[in-house]
């Protein structure tokens, strides 16, 4: 990793309690990312804002610094005209009387929430704020039960934390600080009723700060923030490129029969350390598994369906590269922030633009470098000129030779694996109510 993706401004800089301070440079956070350098002093004076920036630019940690302090400044409020000089008390000092919650975090996907928790946790470490992680799949009485604590933040998303909420385990009416992360991803995954829901039972918006982070200010989005924000700010990291420069693309163009060979040789030539490959059926990312399994690698896959506390623990393994590659399907890997994955393939094309850079951006994270090598086959050839049209640019197409067509050994079925559903020649992609009908009828889709 290197530090170009960095500003010259300092977090020291900023408005920052020294306390934050620490806990950063123990992380070894010291210069702000663009996206930090222009949202955290607005955010820092109390103003709202709603920013767009590439995923993996440190849009996370920008919202929690700026709740973080905001909650600080909260507790200092509450101190005592006689005591507001002692120092001591300006760190520690709680609210007198139960205000719980202050904060909440809304998050479109489990993985998320789960990342933003892990992230609340180091970047908080020498603050007294109590979190709540809120998700669902898992762990019900658990979560509900530490929201019985004098919870300062919750973390979550919409449709557990409704739950709750419609169970009187908290309130809404002493919100300081509202975040909505990756809204446009929100929209995909039909989650903007429930996000309305919880907004307008919270003190209007110039009563708190409001912050909203996405990959695309669409119009729904910017719409989302005029709606339920205080006059906020929009700020734009622009990039001359859709996609990062960092991302080297690529693509070939293989035959159905000749896609498992290919993914295997690119495999051996390539070794990856740690690489993602994104498929658009269950069905699909079952057989990969098997066949790569048998081929000598450990992998696994993980769709839509497959149980929480299983998924959590396939990502673990993945990030202790105990599974050195992870077969997904889009609306399994929404969400995912994943360090140090150096390539990411489109095994299949995936039929919504917008999918592309959201599945190459799981690489190049934080100023690293990556390696993005999607399929063209005749399945789903027919997305690679609309996806070439929204991030304007060709993706040099690469010749097959002999040498990347591996010989492969051909995995045993397993009696566990039946056919389910529907199983047509075009199988449904596993996008949840995002799927679209696309045409199944062309002759010649390359």
């Amino acid at each position: 990793m290197n530090n170009t993706h960095l500003t010259q401004t300092r977090f020291s800089n900023l408005e920052l309690s020294d306390s934050i301070l620490s806990s950063l440079k123990d992380t070894g956070f010291d210069h702000c990312t663009p996206i930090q350098r222009k949202a955290l002093p607005l955010s820092l004076r109390g103003m709202d804002v709603a920013g767009q920036a590439q995923t993996g630019t440190g849009k996370t940690a920008a919202f929690l610094l700026a709740t973080f302090q905001y909650l600080l400044n909260d507790d200092e409020a509450e101190i005592p005209a006689d005591d507001a000089e002692n120092p001591a008390l300006k760190v520690a000092v709680k609210p007198k009387k139960n205000k719980n919650p202050r904060a909440i975090i809304l998050a479109p996907t489990r993985e998320l929430a789960i990342q933003i928790h892990k992230d609340a946790l180091q970047l908080g470490k020498q603050l007294n704020f109590k979190l709540a992680l809120i998700y669902g799949g898992t762990d019900y009485q658990k979560q509900l039960d530490s929201l019985k604590a004098d919870v300062d933040i919750i973390i979550g998303t919409p449709g557990r934390v409704i739950d709750f909420y419609r169970q009187n385990a908290f309130n809404l009416d002493n919100i300081k600080v509202t975040v909505m992360d990756e809204a446009d991803r929100m929209f995909d995954l039909g989650f903007i009723k429930d996000i309305r829901y919880l907004l307008r039972r919270m003190p209007p918006p110039d009563q708190r700060l409001n912050m909203l982070f996405s990959a695309t200010l669409s119009y729904k989005v910017t719409e989302l923030a005029y709606e339920h924000m205080n006059n906020p700010v929009l700020i734009r990291i622009e990039s001359e490129d859709v996609t990062s420069k960092a991302i080297q693309q690529s693509a070939y163009c293989p035959s159905n029969e000749q896609k498992v060979p290919l993914l295997i040789g690119i495999l051996n030539l390539h070794q990856p350390q740690r690489s993602i490959i994104f498929v658009n059926t269950k069905r699909c990312a079952e057989q990969l598994d098997d066949v790569l399994n048998a081929n000598g690698y450990k992998t696994a896959a993980l769709s839509g369906d497959v149980p929480q506390d299983k998924r959590q623990r396939l990502l673990a393994d993945f990030q202790d590269n105990k599974i050195t590659l992870l077969i997904a399907t889009d609306v399994a890997a929404r969400g995912l922030h994943i360090a140090d994955v150096s390539h990411v393939f489109n095994y299949d094309l995936p039929q919504d633009v917008e999918d592309y850079v959201h599945r190459i951006g799981r690489t190049a994270r934080f100023g690293a470098s990556g390696v993005a090598i999607s399929f063209i086959c005749e399945q789903y050839a027919y997305s690679m000129p609309d996806i070439e049209d929204y991030i304007e640019q060709k993706i040099p197409v690469l010749p097959i030779t002999t040498e990347l067509l591996a010989d492969i050994v051909k995995a045993e079925k397993r009696p566990e694996r039946v056919k389910t559903g529907y199983q047509g020649k075009n199988p449904r992609p596993d996008t949840g109510s995002k799927a679209k009908a696309r045409p199944s009828t062309r002759e010649n889709p390359r």
